[in-house]
């Protein structure tokens, strides 16, 4: 019975969608980029799927039928762009990354990736189809042309809404923040107004950066690649890495599914030593401080660095830290901290006997939260952070800090609000229940979607023909235009008309 059952599961695993080549490709330049792809990774191959991983993050682990490719151009460009100060910057209250850095990453990052032969290599394999990172997907769309093949996206970036309104999803600017800003769905009338302009100006200078893009993708791949844009618009399907409890509710067309948390899981139990460690603390538990992946702790001004530490040393909890630095260089560490380049986040988040998370805010760090029922306190700083820190905010299981006018006393009484005063926790949890009563994980979702697009050859069926209108034809302001004319020249036709029978009047009552 037992092999008959087994049988059976395979057969519809076989029925359901036959063996698939998937491209996968993230020029991201932090590796929370690739975790959603390692994810959905991880639930293709074992229904037979073969996928191949085009990243700048060499890999961490082998999976039979996953290979990654990692090009050394792709890779040396961004270990060069990424080696920055963020915190120091942030803390000065400079701009993280400056204009011209947000301007040339994306054509040089294109021009490192295409100008090597193991991304060229692959244009001599076949694939049934490619998944692209929604937070920039231009220049792999270039390879989507080549490949004459249905592409995907994963939008990585929850906040950023690009792509979707590409596709024809609706993003109006009064109720869809700008994914840098520290703003929310719930704007007056100047927050609007602020996020029109800061829309308005990450639009003026992506125009310029894609048309570089453009260049770069026509001069390594031949001159007839078609525009970008037109390539983009042709998506088949978008996994959008956010959800309504842990970002924002959306109109969404019937090609986007929300997988946010496609990488959470249950805690297992910690390794000895930081078990050990925490254990010592008894009851009263310990903190969770990380600054993510994408900002280097160890690169971190002196004074901040001191600043933590004297935070530390006054809170009555043990403190495990994510510090990539040696224990050895940091020769006033407190006796109640622990460091280490690499912690288990999600066993860590899921120990009962963590009080509080202190973190940059990043996108995935947040969900995790959630999913564990984790109060936080956040200090944004850059990109996404400062909106993800907003929507825990209002959501009321996480406090923000400005690093700009942090202090070892604002840091401690943060600290100890999130763990004493029992609202934070309690919307944690409310907030986790709400994201795990789904009909289905989010894994289980994108898994679905992939091959619905691999058994409808694209399904381009869902697709919207709003995906093909420009900003003033899809939001009717060309008929807008277009009455107020009318209306203008009527009444400029009627002035006239009057003026002009006023005038023959006159002239007969004078005779």
């Amino acid at each position: 019975m037992k092999l008959q059952s087994l049988l059976l599961a395979g057969l519809l695993v076989a029925s359901c969608c036959s063996a698939a080549d998937i491209l996968m490709i993230t020029m991201g330049g932090t590796k929370s980029h690739k975790i959603p792809f390692l994810e959905l990774a991880k639930g293709l191959v074992p229904r037979g799927h073969n996928i191949t991983f085009l990243n700048g993050f060499p890999a961490d682990f082998t999976l039979h039928g996953l290979q990654e490719v990692t090009p050394s151009g792709l890779v040396e460009y961004i270990r060069n762009y990424t080696n920055w100060d963020l915190l120091g910057a942030r803390m000065r209250g400079d701009m993280p990354l400056s204009v011209w850095d947000v301007f040339r990453y994306p054509y040089q990052v294109c021009d490192a990736t295409l100008e090597d032969k193991e991304t060229m290599d692959l244009l001599g394999r076949k694939f049934d189809l490619l998944i692209l990172d929604g937070a920039f997907p231009e220049c792999a769309l270039g390879l989507v042309y080549r490949l004459g093949v249905p592409f995907m996206y994963i939008n990585t970036v929850a906040f950023y809404t690009g792509t979707m309104a590409q596709a024809g999803n609706p993003t109006p600017y009064s109720t869809t923040p700008v994914f840098y800003r520290p703003l929310t769905d719930d704007m007056n009338f100047l927050e609007r107004l602020s996020n029109t302009f800061f829309t308005a100006f990450a639009e003026t200078i992506f125009v310029p950066t894609m048309m570089m893009v453009q260049h770069m993708v026509r001069r390594h791949l031949g001159s007839d690649v078609p525009s970008i844009w037109e390539l983009g618009r042709n998506v088949s399907f978008i996994l959008q890495n956010g959800q309504a409890t842990v970002t924002y509710p959306r109109p969404l067309l019937p090609n986007v599914a929300e997988i946010a948390c496609i990488h959470c899981k249950p805690a297992s139990p910690l390794p000895k030593d930081l078990e050990e460690f925490i254990a010592g603390a008894g009851e009263s538990g310990f903190i969770y401080v990380s600054m993510g992946s994408s900002v280097k702790a160890a690169n971190m001004p002196d004074h901040l660095r001191k600043l933590l530490m004297k935070t530390f040393a006054r809170l009555p909890y043990r403190v495990l830290w994510k510090y990539e630095a040696s224990p050895a260089l940091l020769t006033d560490l407190p006796a109640n901290v622990k460091i280490g380049r690499w912690l288990p986040q999600q066993d860590i988040l899921g120990h009962r006997k963590l009080r509080a998370f202190v973190t940059h805010g990043g996108l995935l760090s947040m969900f995790e939260t959630v999913y564990h029922g984790v109060p936080v306190v956040t200090m944004p700083v850059f990109c996404d952070h400062d909106a993800n820190a907003a929507k825990a905010s209002i959501d009321g299981y996480a406090l923000k800090l400005d690093l700009e006018t942090i202090t070892s006393e604002k840091l401690v009484r943060a600290i100890h609000k999130v763990i004493h005063d029992p609202k934070y926790r309690k919307e944690a949890k409310r907030r986790q229940i709400l994201l795990k009563d789904q009909r289905s994980t989010p894994l289980e979702t994108a898994i679905y979607w992939t091959e619905y697009v691999l058994r409808h050859n694209g399904a381009y069926h869902l697709q919207t023909p709003a995906r093909n209108l420009n900003f003033l034809q899809f939001y009717c302001i060309d008929q807008v235009l277009f009455f107020a004319a009318v209306v203008y020249l009527m009444r400029a036709l009627t002035r006239l008309y009057l003026s002009s029978r006023i005038v023959q009047l006159s002239k007969e009552k004078l005779h």
